[in-house]
């Protein structure tokens, strides 16, 4: 089971010490998921920020505001970036700049985010609107597309010109701890998190969160991807490599403990939407856009029906190169999918009869 050993929250602006030299503080979001979790680490001669918020609002005056009460008179060293992701990034070229120190990511999250901060709807080309089209989106969905591929750019600074290169099994010291990087995959290209084995904490950025389910998602700049596959590899991988007894510090929700614990539910939560989707595959041929109510059963608004079907694709791509669906082109274009697996009888009379040996009161 997961537990939670913090009972409040840092207000904007201010930190909180949840281990010894690592604070813990919040910036809000314009968004339903309306905050991201950042992290200070404090060393002899000055900081390390640990992701940066998103370039809207009142981020950059309550990073001021916090350089002002909380640095005790020490610099910035340094800035981190577990990934990609305009939360995480958007302000990682004006705290460069600010404070004149060195970006820290790795290669291939560093290089998507130079690319998906510099684009434009004119970048869309024919391969993303194809993408649009075999999703079962259309036109609508084609202009939905066009229209935010220049949204990044509106709320990240622009990125720092240079970086060093963070790489599984990096080791930084910071105010004598030794921090190890471990690699993620499926959420992002390279995610890095952050282990240390002194203060047994793990900065796990949106590789692993405690309250919501990380976005595995396929787009239109790589529609082959299999993410999915690179994410339960990682799940697995994390379970091998980092302590059950971990502190966990995530991107959102907030810190917790029971790391394995939550590594094995997302395990099964994937699965559970994998055979699902098999089971809604057997008749019919759907398209991904008719297959997300088989993966989420609220009403999808339009922020967020884009992402919706990345995370089906996802799952459909994963079955897919798999040998578990089939899939065709139908006269409008879109994708169309059916069930091969010819075990998939079998597992779903197995998966029945579990569910139905479990203790209702006990679930």
């Amino acid at each position: 089971m997961l537990t939670y050993p913090f009972e409040d929250i840092p207000a904007p602006g201010e930190l909180k010490k949840v281990a010894e030299g690592v604070y813990w503080l919040r910036m809000p979001l314009p968004m339903a998921l309306d905050h991201i979790n950042l992290y200070l680490l404090e060393d002899a001669d000055g900081w390390w920020i640990v992701d940066t918020g998103m370039a809207v609002g009142r981020t950059e005056e309550l990073w001021e505001q916090i350089f002002e009460r909380h640095l005790q008179g020490k610099p910035v060293k340094a800035v981190i970036a577990t990934h990609w992701h305009p939360d995480h990034t958007g302000m990682a070229g004006w705290l460069c700049d600010r404070w004149q120190v060195p970006f820290y990511a790795t290669q291939a999250e560093y290089l998507t985010g130079l690319v998906y901060s510099r684009s434009a709807p004119e970048h869309f080309g024919w391969t993303n609107e194809r993408h649009q089209m075999r999703s079962g989106l259309g036109d609508k969905g084609v202009a939905s597309a066009r229209q935010s591929m220049g949204g990044i750019a509106r709320i990240t600074r622009p990125m720092p010109t240079s970086y060093c290169r963070l790489e599984e099994g990096t080791r930084l010291t910071i105010n004598g701890q030794r921090w190890q990087v471990v690699i993620g995959r499926g959420h992002s290209p390279e995610h890095a998190c952050l282990f240390s084995d002194s203060l047994n904490v793990l900065i796990s950025g949106d590789q692993v969160i405690p309250r919501i389910t990380s976005n595995i998602s396929v787009s239109g700049d790589e529609p082959e991807a299999n993410p999915l596959k690179a994410w339960m590899t990682s799940l697995e991988r994390f379970q091998e490599v980092l302590p059950e007894d971990a502190l966990v510090l995530p991107a959102h929700n907030v810190p917790f403990y029971g790391l394995h614990y939550r590594l094995r539910y997302l395990e099964e939560h994937h699965e559970e939407h994998l055979i699902a989707l098999e089971e809604a595959c057997l008749e019919g041929e759907p398209t991904a856009l008719e297959l997300l109510p088989v993966l989420f059963k609220r009403d999808l608004d339009e922020q967020h029906i884009g992402l919706a079907i990345g995370e089906c694709i996802a799952h459909l791509n994963y079955l897919y190169h798999r040998g578990q669906l089939e899939r065709s082109v139908d006269s409008e274009g879109r994708y169309c999918y059916q069930s091969v697996d010819e075990t998939l009888p079998m597992r779903l009379r197995k998966r029945k009869h579990s569910v139905e040996e479990v203790d209702p009161i006990q679930v």
